[in-house]
């Protein structure tokens, strides 16, 4: 049963079964861990990374891209596209199951929490000022960092005094750690087209307690910005020689 497709699926459910779901556990009533903060939140998201990625490989996916904008960042460096929508296919319905996980696990705390915009950012982002211009760079800027630092861990110049075969998943749970860190308190560091718009669909279609309207006027931006930030990061390693 395991092949790319599988993987990049598996991949990117527990990415967000993980991620999601750390989310929910800071911020949802009643919970052990409410109120824990953003370095808890951070350090969810780039644990469930790390898992993601190694569940991708371990079912298939020796790219484990779990993120469109990755795909297409590599797609653009090497000039064949071929992987793109098959991945971001599979990708898209892994953030969807995992959102659906995460609606499960969380049931009751749903009902205990009665404010609708945190149990909306349970599932999505959302910026913490809306402006449209100012939000779009800040994904673009993040996704790019992403790209291309994941495009220089496994080049070939670091490659070759770089670090032991296997720890690859670990140093990019890492790096999501330090962009979330860094860069992520303007827009929620969506950073990943799959990882927004797969759980705002679940969001929309889910009978959540205490859900208001999914913000769909919002949800081009972090679709596009990662996407543009994929696609520089592309043509820069293009560029450079990775």
């Amino acid at each position: 049963m395991a092949s790319p497709l599988f993987g990049e699926f598996m991949g990117t459910l527990v990415l967000i079964l993980l991620g999601n779901g750390v989310v929910a556990n800071v911020l949802l009533k009643r919970s052990k861990a409410a109120g824990s903060g953003w370095m808890v939140i951070t350090s969810g998201w780039a644990f469930a990374v790390m898992a993601g990625v190694f569940t991708a490989i371990a079912c298939g996916s020796r790219d484990a891209h779990l993120n469109p904008a990755v795909t297409l960042g590599f797609a653009v460096s090497s000039g064949s596209f071929a992987k793109f929508v098959p991945y971001a296919a599979a990708q898209l319905l892994g953030a969807f199951a995992g959102a659906a996980l995460v609606w499960i696990h969380f049931h009751p705390h749903w009902k205990e929490t009665g404010d609708a915009n945190l149990v909306r950012t349970c599932f999505c982002t959302s910026p913490a000022i809306r402006d449209v211009l100012a939000n779009l760079v800040s994904e673009i800027v993040g996704t790019f960092v992403l790209v291309f630092v994941v495009g220089a861990i496994f080049s070939r110049a670091v490659a070759t005094a770089g670090p032991a075969a296997g720890l690859g998943p670990y140093i990019v749970g890492s790096l999501v750690w330090g962009i979330g860190l860094s860069l992520g308190g303007t827009t929620g560091y969506a950073i990943n087209p799959a990882r927004d718009l797969g759980p705002r669909l679940a969001h929309a279609l889910l009978p959540v307690a205490n859900k208001a309207g999914s913000d769909w006027s919002y949800a081009p931006v972090p679709i596009v910005g990662p996407l543009i930030g994929g696609v520089l990061a592309g043509l820069l390693m293009r560029v450079i020689g990775f």
